[in-house]
Order: structure tokens, then C-alpha cells, then sequence
């Protein structure tokens, strides 16, 4: 079932896109969903996807996701100690919001082609829109 955002109402404390926007609404939480969709990375991975990304806030990006259970923290015993970082079931939830952003972001560069649908799966193509 899909949900559509009243209309009508405030975006008080309740409002679902509200609490969506707190916790991915970061500038860098989203790219980091985005990196970990392909699956388990480890630290120095993400630092190295995210040109820009200073250590400081990638580490403060991971602990905010890792609190509110979209990403999951293993840190295994080696020397030096190797972390990996994984979204959880609530995290890969988050896969249509950034495949709708890719399509937005697709149409904010004017290339003529249509944003993913939010369920296709990982091996469909962009569709061209007609031009109207």
C-alpha cells in the first residue's frame, strides 16, 4: 500500500515526512544510504566515494544513522580494527527515496530522461520522457 501525504494537514512532530527529512535530511546521510545499498562497505570505502566528506562528519553521519537503525556498525577484532558499516531492513527501506532522487536529480540536469519508478528493480533502465 502506498501512502500519499495529506494535503491539508501541519507537518507537526507526527507528520511521516517530517521524521523522514530529520533523520536522512543531512546532507551526506543520504549519499551514504546511497553507497551502502550496494551492500557492506567499510569506512575507508565510503571516505573514498564521498569526495568531500571530511572524517569528522562522515564519522558523525554514521553514528546518527547507526542511531536511528538504518545502519548497522561490525567491528572485528584485526589490527588494525576493521569496521564495516551495512543499512538495516529499515535502512534498505530507504531504496525508492533515493532512486526517486536520482530520477529528480535526472531531471534537474535536463537529459530528457524519466526518474526510476519507486519499485523497479535494480536492472531496469531510465524510460525517455516525451517531450509534451
Amino acid at each position: 500500500m502506498t501512502a500519499s501525504p495529506p494535503s491539508n494537514t501541519a507537518c507537526d512532530s507526527g507528520c511521516p515526512v517530517r521524521k523522514t527529512a530529520e533523520v536522512i535530511g543531512h546532507k551526506w546521510s543520504t549519499l551514504i544510504v546511497r553507497d551502502l545499498l550496494t551492500g557492506k562497505k567499510r569506512y575507508s570505502e565510503l571516505a573514498r566515494s564521498l569526495t568531500g566528506i571530511s572524517p569528522k562528519v562522515l564519522s558523525e553521519r554514521l553514528q546518527e544513522l547507526e542511531s536511528n537503525r538504518l545502519v548497522t556498525r561490525t567491528v572485528y577484532p584485526t589490527v588494525p580494527p576493521t569496521t564495516e558499516y551495512a543499512l538495516t531492513e529499515l535502512g534498505k527501506g530507504l531504496e525508492g527515496v533515493i532512486r526517486a532522487m536520482y530520477g529528480f536529480g535526472l531531471s534537474l540536469a535536463g537529459d530528457g530522461v524519466a526518474p526510476y519508478p519507486a519499485e523497479a528493480p535494480a536492472s531496469s533502465q531510465p524510460v525517455a520522457r516525451e517531450n509534451t
